[in-house]
Order: structure tokens, then sequence, then C-alpha cells
């Protein structure tokens, strides 16, 4: 049986971060039973080979085959094992105020036992939190704090009970999301119905396709007014928003300052600099009166 591990204490400063880094080790061999316990932060136990079982605040035992996260919630009990032959895991400590958003993403999910298509890019990023946690030193938390980010996010990708055809669904959407397009409209670009269509975006992307849509658009406008010269009304336009003053509202809703005065903080244009371009639509759209209100570009959309 081979077992290992290093913890960390993070002080005020870093608990103030978000996300904290308590601990990481790993562990193989025939491991003892774990639990009934309960803790009172996050735990992802990443199982990278074998098998057992697992079983939550109900009691119920469910198998678990590797490759597996489980994941430990803070104030629920859980009970785990290896079956006789033992596995192999690895463990990453975290809390802070950030998992709120994390767990809202979908990305700490309900669940707390979900397959994963593979484990070899989450491990290279425990064997970096483990790096740093060994090397100590004043920003070694810091540095392993930012590796759960990682982790987190890469688990997520993983995913083996998601839908595998969210990633398109995502993809076209971005390809798309400038274009003066409602979301049923959208839904059908996509062959899909307005509810398979937010089951999909929720899947992948851990908001609702009006979020997402509006995200893609915010950050297009973005790059057009730091990079160019062009009228706000212009800019409206290129990001699917027909009505310069919606368009302005939203943006300064979400954004916090108007289009006017973002361009103004942040314009890096020389005549020469221009943004990066992401992909063009496939087609050009339909001449239309604009994009529906309260579609792609309304703020604070339902999920």
């Amino acid at each position: 049986m081979e077992r290992w591990w290093q913890y960390l204490t993070p002080g005020p400063a870093q608990l103030s971060t978000g996300l904290a880094c308590l601990g990481v080790g790993r562990q193989h061999g025939r491991l003892p039973v774990v639990g009934p316990r309960t803790l009172d932060h996050w735990v992802a136990v990443v199982v990278t080979g074998g098998r057992g079982w697992f079983a939550g605040g109900d009691g119920v035992r469910q198998p678990v085959r590797a490759p597996a996260v489980l994941w430990l919630r803070p104030g629920v009990s859980h009970h785990y094992a290896p079956d006789g032959d033992g596995w192999s895991e690895s463990f990453v400590d975290f809390t802070g105020s950030a998992t709120a958003g994390y767990a809202e993403l979908g990305l700490l999910p309900d669940v707390q036992v979900t397959p994963l298509t593979g484990v070899a890019a989450a491990q290279r990023v425990i064997g970096r939190i483990a790096a740093a946690c060994r090397r100590g030193g004043p920003l070694a938390g810091v540095e392993a704090g930012a590796g759960v980010h990682e982790l987190l996010v890469e688990l997520g990708r993983r995913r083996a009970d998601l839908d595998p055809d969210s990633e398109p669904v995502l993809e076209l959407l971005r390809r798309n999301a400038c274009l003066p397009l409602s979301v049923a409209q959208h839904a059908r670009r996509a062959g899909l119905t307005v509810a398979e269509l937010r089951r999909a975006v929720q899947a992948g992307g851990g908001v609702g396709p009006k979020e997402y849509l509006l995200t893609v658009r915010l950050d297009e406008a973005k790059e057009l007014l730091a990079a160019g010269e062009l009228p706000v009304a212009a800019v409206a336009r290129r990001v699917g928003y027909e009505d310069p003053a919606y368009f302005t509202r939203i943006f300064t809703r979400r954004v916090g300052l108007p289009p006017s005065v973002f361009r103004a903080r942040r314009y890096r244009g020389d005549g020469e600099l221009r943004a990066v371009r992401r992909r063009e639509p496939a087609e050009e759209p339909a001449r239309s009166s604009g994009p529906e209100r309260g579609s792609a570009e309304a703020p604070g959309a339902t999920r």
C-alpha cells in the first residue's frame, strides 16, 4: 500500500481570493474504509484505477469504477471504500467562497460520483498542486489554489455522464452568436427544440443559452471597441443589435461602463492593431428588424 499527503493552512488573505487548497495526496492499494464522516470543506477524490463503492447521506451504496471522481461535499455524510483488490486515488481538499460559483456553473455537481472519460490531464494538474505544496514558501498556497481552479475545469471537461453533443452545440452557438436571432431560431438551426438546446448548453457550459449568447456578444463588442474606431451603433450591429440604445443599456448593465467609456479607457487602436477575429458564421442572416427583445441579449436570463 502506497500513501502520501500534504496539508496546507491558508491565511485570511488567501481565503479571500475565493478558493484555497487545504491538502493534496495520493493513495494506492487496499485502502481502509472511509467514514461514515462529514467534513466542513470540499474534497475531490479522483479514482484512477480499480473499483469500489460509495454511499452518500442517504446511506445507499453505489458502485464506483475508475476513472471517476467522488465529490465529498461540506456538511454531507459520505462513506466509501475500494473492493478487495484495492484502488488508486488522488485527492484534493479545498474551500472558499468561489465554490458557490463553481456549483452554479455545474463544475461542482449535485451528484457525488461522476464517471470520467480520462484522468491523465487531471493527474498532471494534481501533480502541479503537490509540487507547489512540497516546495513550500510564501506563495505555495496561492499556487496550489490556482491549481484547484484548473482542476475543477479539467474534471468538468472529462465528465462521461454529460451529453457528448453539448460541445458541438456550444460551438455552433458561439459561431452564430452575433447574428440577430432569437433562442428559438438558434435552436432550429441546431435541429433542436428550445428545451433540448437549453439542456445541452446548461450541461456543457453551466449556463442557459441566453446567458451564453450574451457573454459571447459582449466579448466580441469589447474587442471591437478596444481595437477600432467603429461608432457604437456599428459595433452594436456587428454583435447582433439593431438598436444601439438597447445595446448600450445591455452593455452598461453587465460591464458597468457605457461602451463609449469602455473604449476611452481600453482603446488600443493605432491604425494597424485590430481585434483577433473569430470565425465568421457559415451564412449571412436574412435582414430583419433586429433580435427579439428578451432573447439572447436579455440580461439576467433564466437558465
